[in-house]
């Protein structure tokens, strides 16, 4: 008897490798500062069909130190030469808008939850009654924030970008030991954008046997293909990072899907998974009709009763609606049992 495949619950969604992709659309920092953006978005992607929209909640002060020390300025990639301080200021979420885009997911009919970056954000997340928690892949070494999380009995999702396979025991083993019960994983390459071949998808299928949960991927390449491809080997969770205008100039804008592009996705991932279906060798629904096109026994002589059918008294022609070829030696140097019409399909109860 098989082990029921693992499953969490986010506001009453079912999320397993037997449901359909449950597609998390990454507001992140898209809101470029406007608060009517980021409503914006929150609709947007209730329109495309994603599952959840997800924030991001910090303070430039709860996530670095106000330095221009040597390590607090970026070098390199898409960020380079910004403070880190100067960054995550433009890029959070303001606290107090939180509350207007909870009731806004509520009123348009979408989960939201989001990631938070110290226990604060915890507490307001809470405050606001959160169904989920994402630990984002930076964090995801942060144990204490992971414990803090566990405590509040929600579901949580931690993400891999950049954790070694001891790393990610660590944080599966908090999230355990805090008391969480239903734990999903985000395969994740934390580059932005990440090039599609460093993904390396075979990964899922190991996840999944190594750590036994719902297992899905954060995809942070310039299209659909990954996170599509990523369904056929068992992811049950998709984010990708969403914007209103990939030229709007923020800092997340550039390797995020637009709506058009989110709902190819929803449509797409929701596709694949309905396609792996089960092992299944029948004749399928679409093929019946078809069945014309496949081979089988005719006669192609007029017999009587009793007469010995001939090897030129039958042919392996279409439709299918006779004898399976395979039959033919069984078929020939029998008797017609009753008298038969030329081009008829080949039948048992024809043969004495």
């Amino acid at each position: 008897m098989t082990s029921p495949l693992p499953a969490i619950h986010i506001a009453g969604r079912r999320i397993a490798a037997d449901a359909p992709p449950y597609v998390i659309a990454e507001l992140s920092a898209n809101h470029n500062g406007s608060l009517d953006t980021a409503l914006a978005i929150v609709d947007a992607a209730q329109a495309a069909g994603a599952d959840a929209v997800k924030l991001q909640t910090y303070r430039p002060d709860t996530i670095t130190l106000d330095s221009d020390a040597e390590g607090f300025v970026i070098e390199g990639g898409l960020w380079h030469g910004r403070r880190l301080y100067d960054l995550y200021q433009e890029a959070h979420m303001p606290w107090d808008w939180h509350a207007a885009l909870f009731d806004r997911a509520r009123q348009r009919g979408i989960t939201i939850f989001s990631s938070p970056f110290d226990t604060t954000a915890v507490d307001l997340l809470e405050d606001l009654g959160a169904p989920a928690y994402k630990i984002a892949s930076f964090e995801a070494v942060d144990l204490p924030l992971i414990r803090y999380v566990a405590r509040t009995g929600k579901p949580m999702i931690i993400s891999t970008g950049m954790a070694d396979a001891d790393e990610i025991d660590e944080a599966v083993d908090a999230a355990r030991a805090g008391g969480c019960t239903q734990l999903a994983l985000l395969h994740c390459v934390s580059g932005y954008p990440a090039p599609a071949a460093d993904y390396k998808l075979r990964t899922l299928s190991d996840m999944i046997q190594r750590w036994g949960v719902v297992t899905g991927l954060s995809d942070h390449t310039l299209d659909n293909t990954t996170a599509i491809a990523s369904v056929a080997l068992g992811a049950a969770l998709i984010e990708k990072h969403f914007t209103l205008d990939r030229a709007g100039g923020g800092p997340d804008d550039s390797f995020s899907l637009m709506p058009a592009e989110l709902a190819q996705l929803c449509q797409g991932a929701k596709t694949a998974w309905s396609a792996l279906g089960q092992v299944d060798y029948g004749r399928k629904s679409s093929e019946i009709g078809n069945a014309q096109f496949r081979r089988s026994l005719y006669f192609v002589k007029p017999l009587r009763a009793g007469d010995t059918i001939t090897a030129d008294a039958v042919r392996s022609v279409r439709p299918g609606f006779g004898l399976a070829p395979k039959h033919w030696d069984a078929v020939v140097g029998k008797r017609a049992a009753r008298d038969i019409a030329v081009n008829t399909p080949v039948a048992w109860d024809a043969l004495a």
